[in-house]
């Protein structure tokens, strides 16, 4: 979301739509120092993320949240923002929709791009709506990690493809299974079915495969024949609204598990010994959820910061023995009631307890007994 709509009141339909106008003309200029060939290879994707995010992620901060919504639950700040942000992609939607034509969707829709661009004006009005929508969501899925304090270090290849992920719904599926889609209104949901169901983007192929891929995604809204304006004014203020729902729910389930994370350390008095016992209950079904794996990831950074630790030995581990974490468990001297009550914990984190854990578990209890 822009810094103009950041500040813009959420009742305010002239300041909204100035906002709106504004970052659309700061667009311009932008797309003006992009060549065809940028725009076919999806070159423009690279360039828009350094813009988009650089000075935006060092004014933009859990702090900032704090002083702008005092006293407010992440949730219910969330919640607002997805709101604000479909409103101003509706608003940019119908700004944008007039220039469109079916010339420029055939022209630019055909193969990712790859003929030669016409029509430069409504070439041009598409790629601010373009550009317009990939910023406001990349933007939103970085303030709903910032509002669950999710870490992310955008200086780093694997959190920066994590951020484009989930901002932009890419994964097998996409939001049309993941049943998002029911919460819009049931006119809409074939449009949003043909939006997602074309060029699922399922691994990583770097950021220029991802800008062809929004672009074809952003075609099909002036492909359809007789729709015109009203087509993407629902379609923008709708795919904000899902990727904004699925930002909400990545980020707030990484956050249940950072705060799982951070009670287990907290309370531990035998951190070492806790992090053998949670991947031991953790790879006890030989299959490990991406719930666990955030865990463990959470855990052995909070166990690190908390209690100065790094286990250089249980990084090193294969395949867990059992046999190991049990002889650690005699070797200890204290108090171990602790690490059953850890154990379900961990367990319980992807959801019921299988069988295969809750035998680790019965086990654990005997033996710190």
């Amino acid at each position: 979301m822009t810094e103009a709509s950041i500040e813009t009141g959420d009742n305010d339909d002239d300041a909204a739509r100035e906002a709106v106008e504004r970052e659309r003309a700061d667009l311009r200029e932008f797309i003006k120092g992009l060549s065809p060939d940028d725009v076919k290879s999806g070159d423009w994707f690279t360039k828009l993320v350094a813009q988009a995010l650089n000075s935006y992620t060092n004014k933009v901060d859990w702090q900032y949240f704090q002083e702008k919504y005092k006293g407010v639950p992440a949730d219910g700040i969330v919640g607002q923002r997805i709101t604000t942000a479909s409103r101003y992609a509706a608003i940019e939607g119908g700004l944008s929709a007039g220039a469109y034509s079916a010339a420029v969707a055939a022209t630019i829709g055909s193969a990712g791009g790859a003929s030669p661009l016409a029509l430069p004006a409504a070439a041009a009005t598409l790629m601010v709506d373009l550009t317009y929508i990939t910023q406001l969501q990349l933007r939103l899925a970085y303030d709903i990690s910032v509002l669950y304090r999710v870490p992310l270090d955008l200086s780093d290849p694997d959190d920066m493809w994590k951020l484009i992920r989930v901002a932009f719904t890419i994964k097998s599926g996409e939001l049309v299974r993941e049943g998002l889609t029911k919460s819009v209104p049931f006119v809409v949901r074939p449009l949003l079915k043909r939006f997602y169901s074309r060029g699922v983007l399922t691994a990583a192929k770097g950021l220029p495969i991802v800008g062809k891929y929004l672009l074809q995604r952003n075609v099909i809204k002036v492909g359809i024949p007789l729709v015109g304006i009203p087509l993407t004014v629902v379609l923008n203020r709708y795919t904000t609204l899902l990727a904004g729902r699925h930002a909400r729910a990545v980020f707030r389930n990484e956050a249940r598990v950072i705060e799982l994370a951070e009670r287990l350390s907290g309370r531990s008095q035998c951190p070492q010994l806790m992090l053998w016992v949670a991947w031991l209950v953790i790879t006890a079904d030989n299959k490990i959820s991406e719930d666990e794996t955030l865990l463990m990831k959470h855990l052995v950074r909070i166990v690190h910061d908390q209690h100065q630790l790094v286990d250089d030995q249980l990084a090193n581990v294969v395949d867990i023995d059992p046999g190991d974490v049990w002889k650690r468990l005699d070797a200890e001297s204290g108090d171990l009631t602790e690490l059953p009550e850890v154990a379900d914990r961990v367990a319980t984190v992807d959801g019921d307890i299988t069988a295969r854990e809750r035998e680790v578990i019965a086990e654990l209890q005997d033996r710190c007994r």
